[in-house]
């Protein structure tokens, strides 16, 4: 197995499940779950492809209005799948959403 190095930003989420939620319409998929104990704080992954995000309900991890970008194939399949339109920058056609924890994602396909 080939290890690839890779940084893979922590959100704060208030509930991890209705985050996961979220997220599948955003293409990502629940990989898996941790708590220390029943009742805990929730730490989870998702996926979309070799993207990954960790969701976390612990209180200390990350901070609320975290920016990400994600660079995806289809952007206005995105806009479309949340009711926004996506605009032209220089750079790329995006959009930025808003998870259900006031995260920022600033999604994008990049210019040719």
């Amino acid at each position: 197995m080939t290890f690839i190095e890779e940084a893979i930003p922590v959100l704060h989420v208030k509930d991890a499940e209705a985050a996961v939620a979220w997220y599948v319409r955003l293409g990502f998929e629940k990989q898996w779950e941790h708590r220390y104990e029943p009742g805990f704080p929730a730490f989870v992954e998702v996926a979309r492809g070799p993207v990954r995000l960790f969701l976390s309900e612990h209180q200390r991890d990350a901070l609320p209005d975290t920016l990400v970008y994600l660079r995806v194939r289809d952007v206005d399949a995105v806009a479309a799948e949340f009711g926004v339109t996506a605009q032209d920058q220089p750079w790329a056609r995006e959009v930025e959403l808003r998870d259900p924890d006031g995260n920022r994602l600033r999604v994008g396909t990049p210019s040719d």
